[in-house]
């Protein structure tokens, strides 16, 4: 059998040298012969740091085999404890349980039946309790940063949902938008129930209202869509009333009034309001296709007046001469006016043609007429006479400062008497122009 070593060879416990890891590293299996032994009765001894301790009394084989079944026991107890190294490194969170499980593990180590380096295990084990309350420490303010950042998510999201219930009118996205957000405050975790629950309440007041004020929005639409329903019904009714109508230009006039009352009358809801439009554009056909199925029968007739009006301006034009004689000019514009009024319409698509053909004409009289009268208007030749004048008096001036010797004030009377002669200049051509 192997020598079993005294008490004062075994290892002694003390402080983990500074720098040393957390968790004691696994050691590989051990000998159970070099911890304990099997005597010739069956007692079986194990030997620790307080010297040799009985723990049990074996029967069920060779002392060999008793060994390495108090060994073995040894070896399942130290897997107990790299589990809880291995659950201490992978779930800190779990560090109370973890360190409970250490305590009970130790506390149980002197009155352990087995064989192995029992002053290891409970080194490994107070590394698992020291490292459990750091790792705690460590969870639980991971834990806080966690709560903090999903109750800053959360009043993010409770923020938008109020923003939206108070001011938005984008219906349709905002309710989009509405939804998203519960969905996204779903996902948060973390939160203790009171400011979760407080929170909830704020978006669900959001939500509300926002309901709230987006139902009464489309019931007021309801609303107006059955008074504009009601009005265009009627309008209908009128614009059908109208549709036989000979009454040309006062009907269209009746009908352009529709019009602008059935812009007014808003939206009635979809379906009829197409209908309505469609019914209401059919009387309005009605009347002005009758209208201009007429105007274009006028319109054939009158052609052959374009024709006729054609040929009085080319006889006339010549003839309306102001620059020979205005009297003369404005007798054979009357005679063409009259002329001209007795020939009748021109179809439609011409009258600012022809409009603008016989201005051209009575333009070319008025100017000339206009430009007459400037030559004879006493008050514009007084003017004239009087800027002369003026020039007139400042070169006399000019003329007797130079007989005085006094150059300067010549020079100065002389620069007024050219100014004035630009006005003289500007008030001859007035009365001259053309």
């Amino acid at each position: 059998m192997t020598p079993i070593p005294s008490p004062g060879a075994m290892p002694k416990k003390g402080p983990r040298p500074s720098g040393q890891s957390a968790i004691v590293s696994t050691p590989a299996r051990s000998n159970p012969a070099d911890w304990g032994r099997v005597a010739e009765d069956g007692t079986v001894y194990v030997t620790g740091p307080e010297g040799e301790r009985k723990i049990g009394q074996w029967q069920a084989g060779t002392p060999a085999e008793g060994l390495a079944h108090y060994g073995s026991r040894y070896d399942d107890l130290a897997t107990e404890v790299e589990l809880l190294e291995a659950r201490l490194k992978a779930h800190p969170a779990e560090a109370e349980s973890i360190k409970a499980s250490a305590k009970e593990l130790q506390l149980g180590l002197p009155e352990a039946a087995v064989i192995g380096d029992i002053a290891a295990l409970d080194t490994r084990l107070l590394d698992i309790i020291e490292h459990s309350v750091k790792a705690g420490e460590a969870a639980a303010q991971q834990r806080q940063e966690r709560r903090a950042e999903a109750i800053a998510a959360k009043e993010k999201l409770a923020n938008e949902a109020e923003a939206i219930a108070a001011e938005s009118t984008e219906w349709r996205a905002a309710g989009d938008r509405i939804r998203e957000i519960l969905e996204e405050w779903k996902q948060i975790k973390g939160i203790d129930r009171k400011s979760d629950d407080a929170l909830w309440k704020r978006y669900s007041r959001a939500r509300d209202s926002f309901n709230r004020r987006r139902g009464a929005h489309f019931a007021e639409l309801d609303r107006n869509r059955a008074t504009a329903r009601k009005k265009k019904e009627d309008l209908v009714e009128r614009a059908r009333a109208l549709q036989e109508s000979t009454d040309w230009a006062e009907t269209a006039r009746a009908y352009r009034d529709l019009m602008t009352e059935w812009k007014a009358a808003g939206r009635a809801p979809r379906e009829v309001d197409d209908k309505l439009w469609a019914a209401f554009r059919a009387a309005q056909d009605h009347f002005f296709d009758a209208r201009n199925a007429v105007n274009d029968e006028r319109d054939k007739e009158f052609a052959s007046n374009a024709a006729a009006k054609d040929a009085l301006i080319a006889e006339y034009d010549a003839q309306i001469d102001p620059a020979h004689s205005i009297d003369a000019a404005k007798a054979k514009l009357r005679e063409l006016q009259e002329k001209w009024e007795e020939i009748g319409f021109v179809p439609r698509a011409q009258v600012r043609e022809y409009e603008a053909k016989i201005e051209a004409l009575e333009k070319r009289v008025s100017a000339a007429e206009e430009q007459q009268w400037r030559r004879t208007d006493p008050e514009a030749q007084a003017r004239a006479a009087q800027f002369q004048a003026k020039v007139d008096d400042f070169e006399a001036q000019a003329q007797a400062a130079e007989a005085k010797g006094d150059s300067s004030r010549a020079a100065s009377l002389r620069a007024q008497a050219e100014q004035w002669q630009e006005f003289a200049d500007v008030a001859a051509r007035a009365i001259n122009d053309n």
